[in-house]
């Protein structure tokens, strides 16, 4: 089986992070757990609920990965990876924050490719063009995420899907940790 994972808040639990990011950019005391409803749903609609400019996204990068630095793998997530013939992983975060935590937990090992949507000239998810890239040169039989923009070019592609940590968008299976999904998701395909 191969999967294309995202990595913020499906490999990895950033969201904290890139909350207090976000925080910090728009220089105001606001609510955490609204900022992290408004970005679950992606950045561009939270910077622009909060009326933030698009021309603070390279600064908003630069102090997300600033805080990610401490952020930690979901747990079980090493037992999956291992489950897996190929593993790729297709973000919106730069390539080199991302190796760097892969690096840094020893799973860099797990993973085939990491494509960077936006260093690598992409338009950014939903859209498929990234996914399409990958299947130029791989087999996809699953596409994991904790989001819907994660999942809506894998169901334009008649890939199947995982949503992580979110039942409210459509998906294939939910799982809400990873120690469920080589019984629930894995011996399921």
């Amino acid at each position: 089986m191969n999967v294309l994972w995202d990595f913020d808040g499906t490999l990895f639990d950033t969201y904290p992070a890139l909350v207090e990011g976000f925080v910090s950019l728009s220089k105001q005391d606001l609510d955490r757990d609204e900022v992290l409803r408004w970005l679950k749903k992606d950045s561009k609609t939270a910077f622009k609920h909060y009326g933030i400019s698009e021309e603070l996204r390279e600064e908003y990068k630069r102090l997300y990965n600033l805080h990610s630095v401490n952020s930690l793998p979901f747990e079980h997530i090493e037992e999956v990876l291992s489950s897996v013939d190929e593993n790729v992983i297709v973000t919106h975060r730069d390539k080199e924050s991302t190796l760097m935590l892969l690096e840094k937990f020893n799973l860099l090992q797990y993973f085939q490719e990491v494509v960077s949507v936006e260093e690598q000239g992409f338009t950014r998810k939903p859209h498929t063009a990234s996914y399409e890239h990958i299947l130029k040169t791989r087999h996809i039989d699953l596409v994991v995420g904790d989001r819907d923009l994660d999942l809506i070019p894998a169901r334009s592609l008649n890939i199947r899907t995982v949503a992580f940590q979110n039942p409210n968008i459509t998906a294939d299976f939910h799982i809400d940790r990873y120690a469920d999904f080589i019984p629930k998701v894995h011996n399921q395909l």
